[in-house]
């Protein structure tokens, strides 16, 4: 698997890596999926997690890493939620929806002390990341972004957009020019994604996914 984590080839003075390259093309499909609605955007995402895994692990950055570890266990979890609990819409894909205020504020303090909380942990000890504020911006966001995405919620694709705002100068600074590249990618997929969404969430009351918070 060494070959993962060698030189793809350079752009831009950029040295791009296999790992890096192919981790967030297929991230990139993932979230193409998600706006498809289709299930099959969490086995992609799993998949890209595992791959900037080896990438993140392989150049010492132990939070962007342990994100993936996160990203593949919710994108499990998000798979079994979709497969086993998703309710139809009239064209046969998830309903998505709004979420309830009181789901906004969950996920808004969640985010918030989330980042503060794995922060201190970074900034304790350095070398779980070299960019302990950001990257636990970045960690903390991915999740909530995941979870709100499981629950079928419009507001994931906010939660995605605000990571992207963060995930790009980060991933330039630390050499994964791919990365910031696919990011930039990421926010015009976001907002394409985002807008669909919401249209679908006006069309007619969804109904929540079960277990949900109506």
């Amino acid at each position: 698997m060494n070959w993962l984590n060698s030189e793809a080839f350079t752009a831009f003075d950029q040295h791009i890596k296999w790992s890096d390259m192919i981790g967030n093309t297929i991230g990139l499909i993932a979230l193409a999926l998600g706006w498809r609605r289709s299930i099959w955007t969490w086995p992609a995402q799993f998949l890209s997690g595992a791959i900037l895994f080896a990438a993140f692990a392989a150049g010492h950055l132990s939070g962007s890493a342990g994100k993936q570890v996160v990203v593949m266990l919710v994108a499990a979890w998000g798979w079994a939620q979709w497969h086993r609990g998703r309710q139809q819409a009239q064209d046969g894909g998830l309903a998505v929806r709004f979420a309830t205020w009181r789901e906004r504020g969950v996920l808004v303090g969640a985010a918030a002390v989330g980042t503060v909380a794995v922060a201190l942990l970074f900034t304790a000890y350095p070398a779980l990341s070299w960019d302990p504020w950001p990257d636990a911006y970045i960690f903390v966001g991915t999740v909530v972004a995941m979870y709100a995405q499981s629950r079928g919620m419009v507001e994931f694709w906010f939660a995605w957009l605000l990571v992207d705002l963060v995930g790009v100068p980060l991933n330039f600074a630390n050499g994964y020019a791919f990365s910031g590249f696919v990011y930039v990618i990421y926010g015009a997929l976001v907002l394409w994604g985002m807008r669909d969404w919401w249209l679908r969430s006006r069309t007619a009351p969804a109904p929540a996914l079960e277990g949900a918070t109506a």
